[in-house]
């Protein structure tokens, strides 16, 4: 599907439904990839964006593009992978001085807290849960690379985690779309409550982060 420039620059990056109305199943690779490869993507609405577009796979929405599930999942699985499998490469070749030369705040905390989360958990362990974390999911990948985490672990379960991910978000936008009559209706509310959602567990580590720091 080819656009024109003005069509382009309508596309809203933060929207998912923006994103999905324009580019389809390829803007879902292209932002999975993005965010879990590229410390650049850590803005982009990945949860939002899977959920979404699992639930514009159902045949009951019709306030967006219908998407077809198979391309979705396969597109979705593609770009997770493959963005995070670079991430690491990226982190293995000087990802450290690429992420002291960002000025972002949330850059840097997302890279502390995702730090914390591999000391704390392990390195299995850590890139499985990253995957479920704003921001942390875009710096884990190259930090790992950077701190010498094994290719092999982090291979496996980059692709234990992005799976799950992944497929669990789309299902759950297609299961609700699928179950729930005209649900496409409250769609703005519903991502809303994804993206609040998905910031929980970054919203309670850094809770827990201060407690600690205000213990000492």
């Amino acid at each position: 599907m080819l656009l024109s420039s003005s069509a382009l620059l309508a596309v809203n990056p933060l929207d998912a439904g923006s994103l999905l109305g324009a580019f389809g199943a390829l803007g879902i690779a292209v932002v999975m990839f993005a965010e879990t490869g590229l410390l650049v993507g850590f803005f982009l609405p990945g949860d939002s964006l899977l959920f979404t577009a699992g639930l514009l796979c159902t045949t009951g929405a019709h306030s967006g593009p219908h998407l077809n599930l198979a391309q979705v999942l396969a597109a979705a699985v593609v770009g997770a992978l493959a963005g995070a499998q670079t991430g690491y490469l990226i982190g293995r070749r000087g990802g450290r001085a690429l992420l002291a030369r960002s000025r972002g705040r949330r850059l840097h905390e997302g890279a502390e807290r995702a730090e914390e989360i591999l000391d704390r958990y392990g390195h299995a362990k850590a890139v499985v849960l990253a995957r479920f974390v704003p921001v942390v999911r875009t710096v884990l990948n190259p930090l790992a690379g950077a701190l010498g985490v094994s290719a092999r672990t982090f291979t496996l379960w980059q692709v234990v985690g992005g799976l799950v991910w992944t497929v669990g978000l789309v299902l759950a936008g297609y299961a609700l779309g699928s179950s729930v009559p005209n649900v496409d209706r409250y769609l703005l509310p519903i991502v809303a409550l994804v993206i609040v959602v998905s910031l929980l567990p970054l919203a309670l580590e850094l809770l827990r982060s201060r407690r600690r720091a205000g213990s000492r």
